[in-house]
């Protein structure tokens, strides 16, 4: 029964909150797989914690935008069901955390109020699709990316193409060729490009395929110079259903695109790509930006008179936060967010703000800040006055005093050492003995808790990975120290290479001992990746050598950062990958369940979503029974391939043709009204046939 009103207009959003609670409720009782749930409440946004009994909530924020009305709703949503504590993660999304799972419903309508998603923020989805923050403002673009990553997200959110992948789906919008969307490591990245044709001005878009971070990165492929903006959505489609139906499914570690690219080739992935046209619902998908050129105001508020700052901290902020924009007259304010954390009476300060005196938005970015766009060069000391005040004024944005760093330990299953701890260290670092860097925009630091590089270590000038290091009979906090990452631009990049492992607490002095000798050996004119090129990766292992000894160790050695109590690995079952367990029965059930909403989609003449639910149904018909014969799979492919061997051609099972004539249908015929119907009754059969033979076999 329904315990809250969730005064939600849109019926599909109802729905989903309303079968989240009911199924929150079937799991309480025992009648879901817990395994099965986690599944389900991924795809909803909610994420364990380290901590037993409470959820992270990672609240969806496509390209980072958030309106002030939507920063007041989730400033709201988090002193109500959390801390009061926002989190702003990599990929331009927020995180409260210490959420009870019952009250996750209730939460989420709450949010909704204001058009604030969960959905898809987590599990084996597409995520968070993210943008330039600069986006629409920044001076080097050609045109604005903003309503291309909109209508992408917007696409596929709920799409049935991308509900339940093998893996995580991660794709970037970069304002321009500086590639500050970071599309190289991505699954799938956009450059915007322009060319001229009899005299018109064409969009599209250069398109890199196949990145990705974690324990093995991967440059991304250039695919295209220029995909033209009405094969965007297509394209993408295409690319969704290859990696539905071929990506890996049993072995996490290897189930994400990069893996599948690498097992059999860039060539023949996208001829796969290229075969699967025929079966899209749009061949070609215009996306009509006018009404949102239309919608395109630039504030112009009353000013504000207040004296001009004469001290220096004023004068640092105006140099690393204070970014020029193409409109004249207009100026972005960034605000250093150290470690992406803040909170909720400063978020509604920022509301206010933003509302009154910008164009009602901020921008959360890759570096886990914020970006105010929009503000008239002459409001600019009231800003930086306002912002004082909730201590949101600190120079040193986007340099390298401004360090990434993932949560780490502090609530992530999978953080092995503390990442935010080390962080605040080096940041003092910087602040008290290097103060010239907090102008220094070309370097980077930046730190994970485990190998899965959420703190995106594995790209930066300088990276640190939490690890640890056995002693004797004891274990400590370590750090791997990884240098020469960087973003070049263009869609390139270059990923770092593993120097050398350290006992944590000497992480502080191992920054000093690099920035020292940086000063002291680059060249004129030469960046950090030219001097590190120069000197070699055995230069910087001699280096910090001296660091790795681990015959003297004092107490502290033994504590990792931030905290107070002696180190002990606990590493949890990591979520950001999904599960790969399921139960016949709910297997089963979740079959019935996808050929249900394909006549909801028949009914409502959805005719694509209707044949890849279709689809869908079948495949966890076919995967429930192999499961139960104890037949292992890992791709959908292979469920099609070993149901035939094992059901089809052993007699077990007649279906009156093989199980993949049937189902691979779908990417020979076009998504017609006549051929979802045709589809929709086949798979019907199919199942019927699958549930007489499990009840045959449950029988025995």
């Amino acid at each position: 029964m329904q315990s809250f009103r969730t005064e939600i207009e849109n019926p599909i959003v109802e729905r989903d909150i309303l079968d989240l609670e009911k199924k929150i409720a079937l799991f309480r009782n025992g009648n879901i797989d817990e395994e099965k749930f986690r599944s389900l409440r991924l795809a909803r946004g909610i994420y364990g914690q380290r901590q037993p009994g409470v959820q992270m909530i990672r609240i969806k924020l496509p390209y980072g935008k958030a309106t002030g009305d939507q920063l007041t709703r989730i400033a709201d949503v988090s002193d109500k069901y959390s801390t009061g504590r926002l989190h702003i993660t990599t990929r331009q999304d927020i995180q409260i955390h210490y959420v009870s799972l019952d009250q996750t419903p209730e939460l989420w309508a709450e949010l909704e109020k204001d058009d604030v998603t969960l959905r898809e923020a987590c599990g084996n989805t597409v995520r968070n699709i993210t943008a330039s923050e600069t986006a629409g403002v920044d001076p080097l673009e050609p045109f604005d990316v903003t309503p291309y990553a909109d209508e992408v997200f917007r696409y596929l959110l709920r799409n049935p193409i991308c509900q339940e992948m093998g893996r995580k789906f991660k794709m970037s919008f970069s304002a321009s060729e500086e590639d500050t969307a970071l599309s190289y490591l991505h699954d799938l990245g956009f450059i915007p490009q322009v060319k001229t044709e009899n005299g018109e001005e064409i969009r599209g878009f250069k398109v890199l395929l196949g990145g990705g971070l974690g324990s093995q990165p991967r440059h991304a492929d250039l695919i295209t110079e220029f995909l033209a903006i009405d094969e965007l959505i297509p394209f993408i489609e295409s690319v969704l259903r290859i990696f539905d139906r071929h990506g890996e499914r049993a072995k996490r570690l290897k189930a994400r695109m990069k893996f599948l690219i690498k097992d059999i080739g860039t060539e023949a992935f996208l001829q796969l790509v290229q075969e699967e046209q025929k079966a899209l619902p749009y061949k070609k998908y215009p996306i009509d930006t006018q009404a949102f050129e239309a919608a395109k105001t630039l504030p112009n508020p009353e000013i504000q008179a207040v004296a001009e700052p004469l001290d220096l901290a004023y004068a640092q902020w105006l140099v690393t936060n204070v970014l020029p924009q193409k409109q004249e007259g207009y100026v972005s304010i960034g605000v250093k967010v150290s470690l992406g954390d803040f909170y909720t009476d400063q978020a509604r300060i920022l509301s206010a703000l933003v509302k009154q005196y910008a164009n009602d938005e901020v921008r959360f970015t890759l570096r886990q800040n914020i970006l105010i766009r929009d503000v008239k060069k002459e409001l600019v000391p009231f800003f930086y006055g306002e912002l004082k005040k909730i201590g949101l004024a600190d120079h040193g944005y986007n340099t390298l005093g401004d360090i990434t760093a993932c949560p780490g330990t502090d609530t992530c299953n999978l953080g092995i050492a503390s990442s935010t701890g080390i962080a605040k260290e080096l940041e003092k670092v910087i602040l008290h003995e290097y103060p010239q860097y907090l102008k220094n925009t070309d370097l980077t630091i930046k730190i994970s808790g485990c190998m899965n590089a959420c703190g995106q270590h594995n790209m930066a000038h300088i990276g640190f990975q939490g690890m640890s290091m056995k002693v004797g009979k004891a274990v400590i906090p370590a750090l791997q120290v990884l240098l020469g990452g960087g973003t070049l631009g263009n869609g390139n990049g270059r990923f770092s290479d593993k120097v050398i492992k350290i006992p944590s607490k000497r992480g502080p002095e191992a920054l000093r001992i690099l920035l020292d000798d940086f000063n002291l050996n680059v060249g004129e004119n030469e960046n950090f990746l030219g001097y590190y090129d120069r000197q070699g990766q055995m230069y910087f292992y001699d280096m910090l050598k001296v660091l790795t000894s681990t015959e003297i160790l004092t107490d502290s050695d033994y504590v990792d950062w931030g905290h107070e109590e002696s180190y002990q690995i606990a590493v949890g079952v990591g979520e950001c990958a999904g599960v790969v367990i399921d139960l016949v029965a709910t297997l089963l059930l979740e079959a019935r369940e996808k050929l249900d909403l394909a006549k909801e989609n028949l009914d409502e003449k959805k005719w694509a979503d209707s044949i890849y639910q279709t689809y869908a149904g079948m495949i966890n018909g076919a995967k429930a029974i192999l499961l139960g014969e104890s037949i292992s799979t890992n791709s959908y492919a292979n469920i099609v391939a070993l149901f035939d061997e094992s059901f089809i051609q052993t007699g077990k099972i007649d279906l009156g043709s093989d199980f993949s004539s049937i189902v691979f249908q779908i990417k020979e015929n076009e998504p017609t009204e006549d051929f979802a119907n045709t589809y929709y009754k086949q798979a019907q059969e199919v199942f019927e046939n699958l549930i007489k033979f499990r009840e045959k076999e449950v029988a025995l």
